[in-house]
């Protein structure tokens, strides 16, 4: 018998075009004999929708027409089972379209990989697959993971993080406080984005200002760093649980400027 699993991927979030991709990438990976894969499209205003076309990543050219062919849905705990609901429901019609047995959040950004929709799954009783939602949180909120990794006395860099309303009640504090801890160029990152999304390297005043209001216009806090010369970036994943980890062999990325850009991530 196979595991219903529901694939959540989208979210309201910058991000989200890539969990788009994403999602079909892990749809062609995962083992169709062991697995009922049931797509759960979470759009932009957080709507959940459901339906074979959403297995397709080349019917997101037109949304309009692709929604049209899904069935909005809703989730509900009924006693041991979490069902997949028609949503509004219709008279005389079952409302249930599927019961998951696991969701497989496929994800990036707000809304979704910092814990938010890991809480929802937990409040549902829910299993899902990745972290939970503590580490979640703490791994998007870069201001956060900084602290925790200087804590367990790992060496991080040095960083200034301020609120956005801060900053524009008083920007010209702001700088001279920034200015007073770093020396230019810095970088400067909307705290808790991925992708490398708002993220600007500043080399004076102007520039600076120019930095923290695009940061400010994806997120509340802002973090700033110096820069560090002749960066090199190194990704590793690691897979496993509170009992085993396995970790991946390291990669270097190439991008194609000073700094790694969305597009040397995606577009590439």
């Amino acid at each position: 018998m196979k595991i219903n699993l529901g694939l959540f991927f989208g979210g309201k979030s910058v991000e989200h075009e890539v969990a788009v991709i994403s999602a079909s990438q892990t749809l062609a990976a995962l083992d169709a004999d062991k697995y009922e894969v049931i797509p759960v499209y979470i759009s932009k205003d957080n709507e959940l929708y459901t339906g074979e076309a959403l297995k397709d990543v080349n019917n997101f050219k037109d949304m309009k027409k692709l929604l049209s062919q899904c069935q909005q849905v809703a989730l509900q705990r009924d006693k041991r089972k979490v069902n997949l609901l028609r949503y509004p429901a219709k008279l005389f019609t079952n409302p249930v379209i599927a019961s998951l047995d696991l969701a497989f959040p496929v994800v990036h950004g707000t809304n979704g990989e910092d814990g938010s929709l890991q809480g929802f799954f937990q409040l549902l009783g829910l299993p899902y697959v990745g972290s939970d939602v503590a580490a979640s949180a703490a791994g998007m909120d870069k201001w956060a993971s900084k602290c925790l990794l200087q804590g367990a006395g790992l060496p991080v860099l040095p960083g200034y993080c301020f609120n956005s309303t801060y900053y524009f009640a008083a920007p010209e504090k702001v700088a001279e406080k920034l200015e007073g801890l770093f020396a230019y160029p810095m970088i400067v990152k909307p705290v808790n984005l991925g992708s490398s999304v708002g993220v600007v390297k500043a080399a004076d005043r102007p520039a600076l200002f120019q930095a923290i209001e695009l940061a400010a216009s994806f997120a509340q806090r802002i973090l700033v760093e110096p820069v560090v010369e002749n960066l090199k970036e190194v990704n590793c994943a690691v897979l496993g649980d509170f009992e085993y980890t396995e970790a991946s062999a390291c990669e270097e990325p190439i991008s194609s400027g000073e700094l790694l850009s969305y597009a040397d991530k995606y577009q590439a």
